[in-house]
């Protein structure tokens, strides 16, 4: 990996989301963006699906970029989706192709359910609408539902669509049995990555049930946890700083950036890890391309 990757001054966004999965921009359009931005290693990590890892990497050469293939996982925990990031995977592992082929396949489900929902509070058609704004049918998601009902007048954004909506309680909630935490950790180290819990702060879990989840984590092989986040505030940063410590893992950055217009943070703007974690890229320095 070329330096210099000093812990305290490296640029890094290690989540983000393209047209693969519920982004809003092409692969190369994210190295591209990310590089202006000034970041210095990127990964690519879209929801349940690779297809867009051989875009991104080649965009990222092309203009100088270190890169690592990365993906997100669904996964079922408590009763909660959480998601398990994946960084410097093997994009073309059997395994973890397998893996999420399974995982992607009741979406289509999911999404119908959806619209039914939808349609018993008056908001009819909302399954093609939402397909309008999906790059991969396969990977139909709340966020492309949000963006259709966001179009038609129903809401002025995606995160009221998803209070009025699409979150449990709401009409067009429907709940989904992903992956378990213990597949999505072994589908990612099989593959040779590592695994990261993803904003954890964003979870509805009590102090008991989130220090349960870090536990499995961590035995069933976790690496690492998502310290700076744009879900996190700096107190969650500073929690998930001290969670690191606790369970000896490494640390992880991302802006989880969706869209220009949508998203909380842009690619590469976010603070620097706290000086005392361990940065999870330090593990991952023969997995950069």
């Amino acid at each position: 990996m070329p330096r210099p990757y000093n812990r305290h001054v490296i640029c890094a966004d290690l989540h983000c989301h393209s047209t693969a999965s519920d982004g809003t921009l092409a692969p190369a359009e994210l190295a591209a963006r990310a590089k202006a931005a000034g970041v210095n290693l990127w990964a690519l990590t879209d929801h349940d699906d690779i297809s867009g890892q051989s875009q991104a990497k080649q965009a990222a050469a092309a203009c100088g970029l270190p890169f690592l293939c990365g993906v997100e996982i669904s996964v079922s925990f408590a009763d909660v989706t959480v998601h398990i990031v994946g960084l410097g995977i093997d994009p073309e592992n059997p395994e973890l192709l397998a893996g999420l082929a399974h995982t992607r396949s009741g979406r289509e489900r999911r999404a119908q359910a959806m619209a039914q929902g939808l349609a018993h509070v008056g908001i009819s058609g909302a399954y093609q609408g939402a397909l309008q704004y999906v790059g991969n049918p396969s990977l139909i998601s709340r966020t492309h539902f949000a963006r259709f009902l966001v179009a038609q007048g129903h809401c002025q954004d995606t995160s009221e669509v998803f209070r009025r909506y699409l979150t449990p309680g709401k009409p067009g909630y429907v709940p989904h049995e992903w992956a378990t935490l213990g597949q999505a950790v072994q589908w990612i180290t099989h593959a040779g990555g590592v695994a990261v819990v993803a904003h954890p702060g964003r979870y509805p879990f009590s102090p008991t049930a989130e220090y349960a989840l870090f536990s499995e984590f961590k035995q069933h092989g976790g690496q690492a946890v998502e310290v700076i986040t744009s879900a996190h505030s700096s107190a969650d940063a500073a929690r998930y700083a001290d969670l690191a410590l606790e369970f000896n893992l490494l640390a992880s950055t991302g802006s989880d950036f969706h869209s220009p217009t949508e998203s909380r943070c842009d690619l590469g703007s976010m603070p620097p890890l706290p000086g005392q974690v361990t940065p999870v890229w330090e593990a991952l320095q023969h997995r950069v391309h």
